[in-house]
């Protein structure tokens, strides 16, 4: 029989409001949910864990992450895999997506490969990762490093997609890149969410991909196009596309630099909490004090400062990705955008893993689904975190 656990004297965040309650944890699962009560019903032969008053949660999904804890996806080692999912994981994050960067087709393979090696290591859950580039426009390229931006080739990115096996949950591409809608028919017929992201598209590229399977949007605002004008008349970016487009999908980097508040508070507003989710695009430095760093690769990464809260190019021209873990951008949604902290909470969780295809068994509290859980207090600070019915992490 399994372990049964009941966790009472605390709040329940659930998908639409916050409320006083208890849980029962049978196993993997979560088996009772029980709001207004301090004890479930069924718990009687059940461990009890008083979590005294604080809040839990469903365990945090980051679908956009190049590193943390001074680590980059890109080193390509299995330790590096491993220190990044741990230390997500004290933060909160127990379903993670670990993100490679524009590179040369051996160094992405290099980076499957090692994913493979290390995806059954401790630390944060990781069914999967996304690629962002290396089909990804030169004008709107960030911090990507421009010597590995290409247009899609057919045949390099079947090889990609043979060697992943079922590894890739997601690829960023700018779709108007030559090659680009037949790519996102083929990831469709993959089953990989096919995301727009480092895009100069005006609306009737972005309009046209999403009847080749895209539907979401890499870090909203950041690196993509918007209003210009050509002989007087205005021309839609696509990030007006973004709101344009009632069923897409955006994620924003919600660390409090990347965009303003007043932006934070309007793109919620706007698309609601059920098609936006939170993302740290986290490099390397993300959970450590580091003042420098670099992006990518370790033998050829592109250099980076940290300050002001985030990761700069060293010319400060753009920024280099964030240092933000999830409960940063949990409290700068709900204690700066004045965001309630149930949708705060589900932007980090539901809505994430709804994009991933996810939902069915992550991503909120409810009977039957993954006992991945958060327990943090008034001020966000994460106590503990458990991942498949386990503690891996206890401060209560």
């Amino acid at each position: 029989m399994a372990d049964k656990e009941c966790l009472y004297n605390c709040i329940l965040v659930l998908p639409n409001l916050t409320v006083p309650g208890s849980l029962l944890i049978c196993g993997d699962r979560i088996a009772a949910v029980e709001p207004g009560k301090n004890s479930v019903s069924e718990s009687a032969d059940a461990k009890l864990t008083d979590l005294g008053g604080c809040f839990v949660s469903p365990g945090f999904v980051e679908i956009h992450s190049h590193g943390a804890g001074g680590y980059d996806f890109m080193d390509n080692t299995p330790e590096a895999f491993e220190k990044i999912a741990r230390t997500h994981l004290e933060h909160g994050v127990t379903t993670l997506f670990p993100t490679a960067v524009s590179a040369d087709t051996n160094t992405l393979i290099r980076f499957l490969e090692t994913f493979k090696h290390a995806k059954s290591l401790s630390g944060a859950r990781t069914p999967g990762v996304h690629l962002e580039g290396p089909y990804l426009s030169e004008a709107q390229k960030g911090a990507m490093d421009p010597r590995y931006l290409r247009n899609p080739d057919k045949a390099e990115y079947m090889r990609i997609l043979e060697i992943a096996d079922g590894d890739i949950a997601r690829w960023t591409v700018a779709p108007e890149l030559h090659g680009a809608l037949e790519l996102g028919d083929i990831l469709r017929e993959y089953g990989i969410v096919a995301s727009i992201g480092h895009t100069n598209a005006e609306y009737k590229e972005v309009k046209e991909a999403f009847r080749h399977g895209y539907s979401h949007f890499t870090h909203f605002y950041s690196c993509m196009s918007t209003i210009t004008r050509r002989n007087g008349f205005r021309i839609t970016g696509a990030l007006e596309s973004g709101y344009i487009l009632e069923d897409a999908t955006v994620e924003i980097i919600a660390d409090g630099c990347h965009l303003p508040i007043e932006l934070i508070q309007y793109v919620v507003k706007a698309k609601g909490v059920n098609r936006v989710c939170l993302t740290g695009d986290s490099m390397r430095c993300a959970g450590t004090d580091a003042k420098e760093s670099f992006l990518g690769p370790r033998e050829n990464g592109i250099p980076v400062i940290i300050e002001d809260g985030v990761a700069k190019l060293t010319d400060r021209s753009a920024f280099a990705g964030s240092v933000a873990m999830a409960d940063r951008l949990l409290r700068v949604a709900h204690f700066d955008a004045g965001i309630p902290l149930h949708d705060a909470v589900r932007m980090m969780s539901l809505t994430p893993a709804a994009v991933m295809g996810l939902d069915k068994e992550i991503g909120s509290i409810e009977p039957g689904k993954k006992a991945d859980l958060v327990v943090f207090d008034a001020d966000l600070k994460i106590l503990a975190v458990m991942l498949d019915g386990k503690w891996v992490k206890r401060g209560i």
